[in-house]
């Protein structure tokens, strides 16, 4: 049976209750490293963050928000650390879409969530590893011996990189089954065949994720 992947456009006020600790929120950058990152990966995904938490209490003013953990550099810090959805979602140059988690992936996430959260609060603070992130971003010599060496990443979690984090999280929480998340880029998160059918993109023109939700994983039984 085929599987039709739906594209929606809404704004992320329409979306923002929809959201649930573990889905993913992707990003297309306009900075020169995330085109020279398009180019390479060829896809508009530069960038991946894990929805951690969802109505979070803003004591200032006692409305609630959503947050999610990322490897990054934002707002004068770099590394892994917590953010506001609203104000990422404000201050953002560039596209930004929801990745809700299929109904298998939610099941697995469920049965381990106490290892997938405490190992992403684990990583709060953990400095960001914008060479590991150059690696992963060149598969494409991959095949050729003399010039893998110098882009296949082994595992390293001393320090991270944004899809890096997400894909160790998700084998934490048994969303998927072993990786080298070390070499797994923001359009492989995506790509992983754990989403629901229907993506909605909250920020930026109309772009379509090339083969999302498409590449078959094993998941945890």
């Amino acid at each position: 049976m085929i599987t039709v992947v739906q594209h929606q456009q809404r704004s992320y006020a329409q979306i923002r209750e929809q959201m649930q600790p573990g889905d993913i929120i992707a990003f297309g950058g306009n900075s020169l490293f995330s085109k020279w990152a398009k180019l390479t990966t060829r896809s508009v995904v530069t960038h991946v963050a894990v929805v951690i938490k969802t109505k979070v209490l803003d004591e200032s003013d006692g409305r609630y928000f959503n947050q999610a953990i990322e490897a990054t550099s934002y707002n004068g810090k770099c590394g892994v650390m917590l953010t506001r959805l609203s104000e990422r979602v404000a201050n953002y140059d560039g596209d930004m879409w929801w990745l809700p988690l299929g109904n298998k992936a939610r099941a697995n996430l469920e049965s381990n969530k106490n290892a997938f959260f405490d190992f992403l609060f684990k990583q709060n603070h953990k400095p960001y590893d914008i060479w590991q992130l150059f690696g992963s971003t060149v598969d494409a010599t991959d095949s050729i011996p003399l010039l893998k060496e110098m882009s296949l990443n082994s595992e390293d979690f001393s320090s991270w990189f944004c899809s890096e984090l997400v894909a160790e999280a998700m084998e934490q929480g048994k969303i998927i089954g072993s990786v080298n998340a070390s070499e797994v880029t923001p359009i492989d998160i995506c790509r992983f065949n754990v989403f629901d059918d229907q993506y909605v993109q909250f920020r930026g023109e109309s772009k379509t994720i090339t083969g999302y939700n498409s590449m078959p994983f094993n998941t945890w039984q």
